[in-house]
């Protein structure tokens, strides 16, 4: 078992080493991709979009500051259950895992606050694998909170911090538009033509198919949308901006300024924690039925 002064300074060997040692297949197969979408002519690849994707995706590793992991070592040292490694218990972490990242996602879209940062990963209106490392800076600030019932389940820190990173890699994969229908994989698997769908802005396809590794999840709550038509990508509200800095406060700025038009502090309040769809322009997206069609940061 890992010491808590190791978890607070990031030492998680097995998480690390699954992230870092990725990077280089990261890169090449970017590389790789846009050389096969220059061949092929289908523009799913820009170049600056790809390069910011890049940059925005490197400043996302500062995540690894924030002691994530000791919160976890927390949760567990209190946590009346002691579960060790074994196969069945990382079946078991796993399926947790993919379960938690279901509602973490999920409220990513449903909440301002939490949609301030998952915006990063939308607002690009490409979409190819770079896409996948188009990341927040800030992300690791809140995502602790959903994850953190599986420690206090008695799972340890090594074993949740791997889970998340085996959910992270799988869905590198699924940022493409290279990979068609894959039969009876999609009905379980969260597959390309179910990711491609999330990206959308559709109507059809607003905030659907939260699923990290699993799309059951979204079988099981009503999420679930089939790609039926082209896919336009990125937000309703575009960047418009491949300013990696801008791509993470832009969505904030909004969200103050939405506040600041505001007379009363229940409806400031409805501005942070409510829909994303809540502006100056749009008084009445709090409420369930607006919010999916008024505009969104």
């Amino acid at each position: 078992m890992m010491r808590l002064r190791d978890l607070f300074l990031g030492r998680v060997p097995a998480m690390k080493n699954l992230i870092l040692s990725a990077i280089p297949f990261f890169l090449i197969t970017i590389v790789v991709e846009a050389i096969w979408d220059k061949l092929k002519g289908t523009r799913f690849v820009a170049l600056k979009d790809a390069l910011t994707n890049i940059a925005i995706g490197t400043g996302s590793l500062m995540g690894k500051f924030i002691p994530t992991a000791a919160i976890y070592w927390f949760c567990w040292h209190i946590s009346p259950f002691k579960i060790q490694p074994a196969w069945w218990s990382w079946a078991l972490v796993l399926l947790l895992d993919d379960f938690f990242y279901y509602w973490f996602h999920r409220v990513s879209h449903e909440s301002r606050f939490f949609w301030n940062m998952h915006v990063v990963h939308h607002s690009s209106d490409h979409y190819n694998l770079s896409v996948a490392v188009r990341q927040s800076w800030f992300g690791g600030l809140v995502g602790w909170i959903f994850y953190a019932p599986i420690a206090l389940l008695g799972f340890p820190p090594e074993m949740l911090l791997t889970a998340h990173a085996i959910n992270l890699l799988y869905q590198y994969w699924i940022h493409t538009q290279f990979i068609g229908r894959l039969g009876w994989l999609e009905w379980m698997f969260n597959c390309p033509t179910h990711h491609r769908v999330h990206h959308g802005v559709n109507d059809p396809y607003l905030d659907k198919n939260y699923g990290g590794i699993l799309i059951i999840w979204d079988r099981l709550f009503g999420t679930l949308a089939e790609e039926t038509e082209p896919v336009r990508y990125g937000i309703i509200k575009p960047l418009n901006s491949y300013n990696p800095l801008w791509a993470n406060l832009h969505a904030w700025h909004e969200m103050l300024e939405a506040m600041r038009a505001r007379a009363t502090w229940r409806e400031k309040w409805r501005c942070v924690w409510g829909p994303p769809a809540m502006t100056p322009e749009a008084p009445d997206a709090w409420k369930p039925k607006a919010a999916t069609a008024a505009s969104r940061a």
